[in-house]
């Protein structure tokens, strides 16, 4: 079920729902640490399992070689990140609603695909680095292990419930988890550091590194991250006067510092403990998490090596899967303005991550997890231009961010960063697709890659260059409403059958006195009950039990007291399903308004309680009044 969203606020349910305006009298580190939070929930997706695969098989194949890039892909989340949380702060706007408002139609459909490819992606590899880690832990068959990660659905939605600080509080619990483990393993492994620092010079020994390194890349700068901390920033709320708005800036970039330093930190440990354990006694095959597992103990001499291994394994992937729907949910609402149940989101999101690794379980067993893992960090990596580059132009305009546009410095090095990112993205494509073509046959898929190739090319450049060589449109922004065309030219409406869902309970007086509110005299009310008994639900009309004679009596009862009073009543009685029968009541009877009560259930409650006013109001056409009860 989808709604039209009525607000323009980015994850409106918990929109400014942190007060930081209230520092006043309080201590200084009070009122930073009311601003510290969201960074982490965007640095989680830098430690997730997709990272592992990476950083594992950089470690194994090529020594301390890669640490460079785990470093400069730092330095490229943090000044990223940065723009992302500016764009929220002085816009309020995410990525997606300022895409939305910048490009065509079309051209946002496909920047919308895009970006929910990623998000897949990134699903998938917490959907594997999850089962795996039950695997090791447990000896739960891979299989059964990706099929329960779709449970994680209803921890999310508890999270969601209990409010911002508790999910981030729970993020930073697991954050801990990791880099405790990891600590630990590095204490164990005894890493030569001369040798890990000779890892920051910069080299790349093959193509096969390459392959590796914008692995790495897509793994550390995830384009859904970009959405996500857009809209995360702006559940703070702020002043808006510039001293506020420069404040709540530098709040953001310490967080992004304290946050990314710390996932640096963890992906550089995982490379850095495959180095040492695995590359330097002459495993460079190890690439895989199982078999990662399976050596640390004997080559460390600690079974608490492996141990530690599985556990933090499952908490990067927990931790990782509440951001990829939070980013889902931003990605939904900001292109197409449409909003689902969070529950549902979820679904959806994780059974297109859960079918695939099914499939490759299925075929090859789990020999090929990992490289399906690899695989999914390079998606990412191919999907980060289309985020990136509309990101710096809208930093970077005057006329939307005033004074908070970025300085002339930041936008060489943010245009920079994304031009070795598209680089990057076209050679590997290059490597990749020469050996395709160097094959005989296959003449479809070589048509089909170069067909795409040109495509997304052109996309690329014309998400480069339409900000540039054309105006922004010149539609109002989304929170200011047109002014109304010359006087208003009311025509109130006069019911003639107004149709109550009666309860049977204290709620009834309240329902009635609202119907009769709106038709006053003139209209016709219609008292409505749906029997729910046994009897009803197989029987249906044919039920004659007590209970169809006892809600019959009030239903006559209802009518007999309207009338004396001198309104006119009829009643309608119905069995079985509650919504349905209202439904088919109220058209059946010709009412041209239905009042109904709503006890505001969310969440599993609606699961218990049913959604009737929902399904109600998407199968009537009439006005429809929803009363609080």
């Amino acid at each position: 079920m989808s709604l039209k969203t009525n607000t323009d606020a980015s994850l409106s349910e918990v929109h400014s729902s942190i007060d930081t305006t209230a520092g006043h009298g309080k201590p200084k580190w009070k009122r930073v640490a009311a601003f510290l939070g969201p960074a982490y929930l965007v640095g989680v997706g830098y430690m997730d399992p997709g990272n592992w695969a990476t950083d594992l098989a950089g470690g194994s194949k090529f020594g301390y070689t890669l640490i460079w890039v785990l470093l400069m892909s730092n330095i490229m989340a943090l000044l990223l990140q940065s723009l992302s949380a500016r764009l929220g702060i002085v816009r309020g706007r995410d990525l997606a609603q300022a895409n939305r408002e910048t490009y065509p139609k079309a051209i946002n459909f496909i920047l919308y695909l895009l970006a929910e490819i990623a998000i897949a992606a990134t699903d998938l590899a917490e959907v594997l680095g999850m089962a795996i880690g039950l695997h090791l832990l447990t000896g739960l068959p891979l299989m059964w292990g990706v099929a329960i990660t779709a449970l994680d659905t209803f921890l999310l939605l508890f999270l969601q419930r209990m409010g911002m600080r508790v999910m981030e509080a729970f993020i930073i619990t697991l954050i801990g988890v990791i880099s405790i483990s990891f600590l630990i393993e590095i204490i164990l492994a005894k890493p030569h550091l001369p040798e890990v620092a000779v890892g920051l010079i910069p080299s790349l020994p093959n193509n096969e590194a390459l392959y590796i390194a914008i692995g790495i890349i897509g793994a550390t700068v995830m384009p859904h991250n970009l959405y996500l901390h857009s809209s995360l920033v702006q559940t703070r709320k702020i002043k808006r006067d510039d001293k506020s708005i420069r404040f709540a800036l530098k709040m953001s970039v310490l967080d992004s510092t304290v946050a990314l330093n710390l996932a640096f930190l963890v992906n550089a440990a995982i490379l850095v403990l495959a180095a040492a354990t695995f590359f330097k006694t002459g495993r460079t095959g190890v690439a895989q998490l199982e078999e990662a597992h399976q050596l640390l103990s004997p080559l460390l001499g600690s079974n608490l090596a492996s141990t530690l291994f599985a556990v933090a394994l499952i908490a990067a992937g927990q931790s990782s899967t509440i951001t990829g729907t939070l980013a889902g949910q931003i990605v939904m609402e900001g292109y197409l303005r449409i909003r689902i149940n969070p529950l549902l989101r979820r679904l959806i999101t994780r059974l297109i991550a859960i079918v695939p690794a099914l499939v490759v379980i299925g075929i090859y067993g789990d020999q090929e997890l990992d490289a399906l893992l690899i695989l999914s960090q390079v998606i990412l990596s191919l999907q980060l231009g289309f985020a990136v580059i509309p990101l710096i132009h809208f930093v970077s305009d005057k006329k939307t961010m005033g004074a908070f546009a970025i300085k002339p410095i930041i936008k060489i090095l943010a245009w920079s960063i994304a031009i070795v990112l598209v680089y990057l993205n076209i050679r590997m494509v290059w490597e990749e697709i020469t050996d395709v073509f160097l094959m005989e046959g296959y003449l479809p898929a070589k048509i089909l890659i170069v067909a795409s190739g040109i495509f997304f090319f052109l996309l690329l450049l014309y998400i480069s260059l339409h900000p540039v060589l054309f105006k922004l449109r010149k539609t109002p922004s989304l929170t200011i409403h047109p002014e109304p065309a010359g006087a208003l030219d009311l025509q109130v409406p006069e019911f003639q059958k107004v149709a109550i869902a009666l309860e049977f309970s204290e709620n009834d007086k309240k329902l009635l006195s609202h119907a009769i509110a709106q038709g006053k005299t003139k209209a016709t009310y219609l008292l409505i009950h749906v029997v729910e008994s046994v009897s009803a639900r197989m029987l249906g009309r044919e039920s004659d039990d007590f209970e169809t004679k006892e809600d019959e009596k009030r239903l006559l009862m209802y009518r007999d007291a309207l009338m004396e009073k001198g309104y006119k009543a009829v009643i309608g009685l119905g069995f079985y399903k509650r919504a349905g029968e209202i439904v088919r009541i109220v058209k059946e009877q010709q009412a041209d308004l239905l009042v109904i009560g709503a006890h505001g259930h969310k969440g599993l409650e609606d699961f218990v309680h049913g959604q009737t006013v929902n399904s109600v109001r998407h199968d009537l056409k009439i006005p429809i009044l929803v009363v609080n009860v």
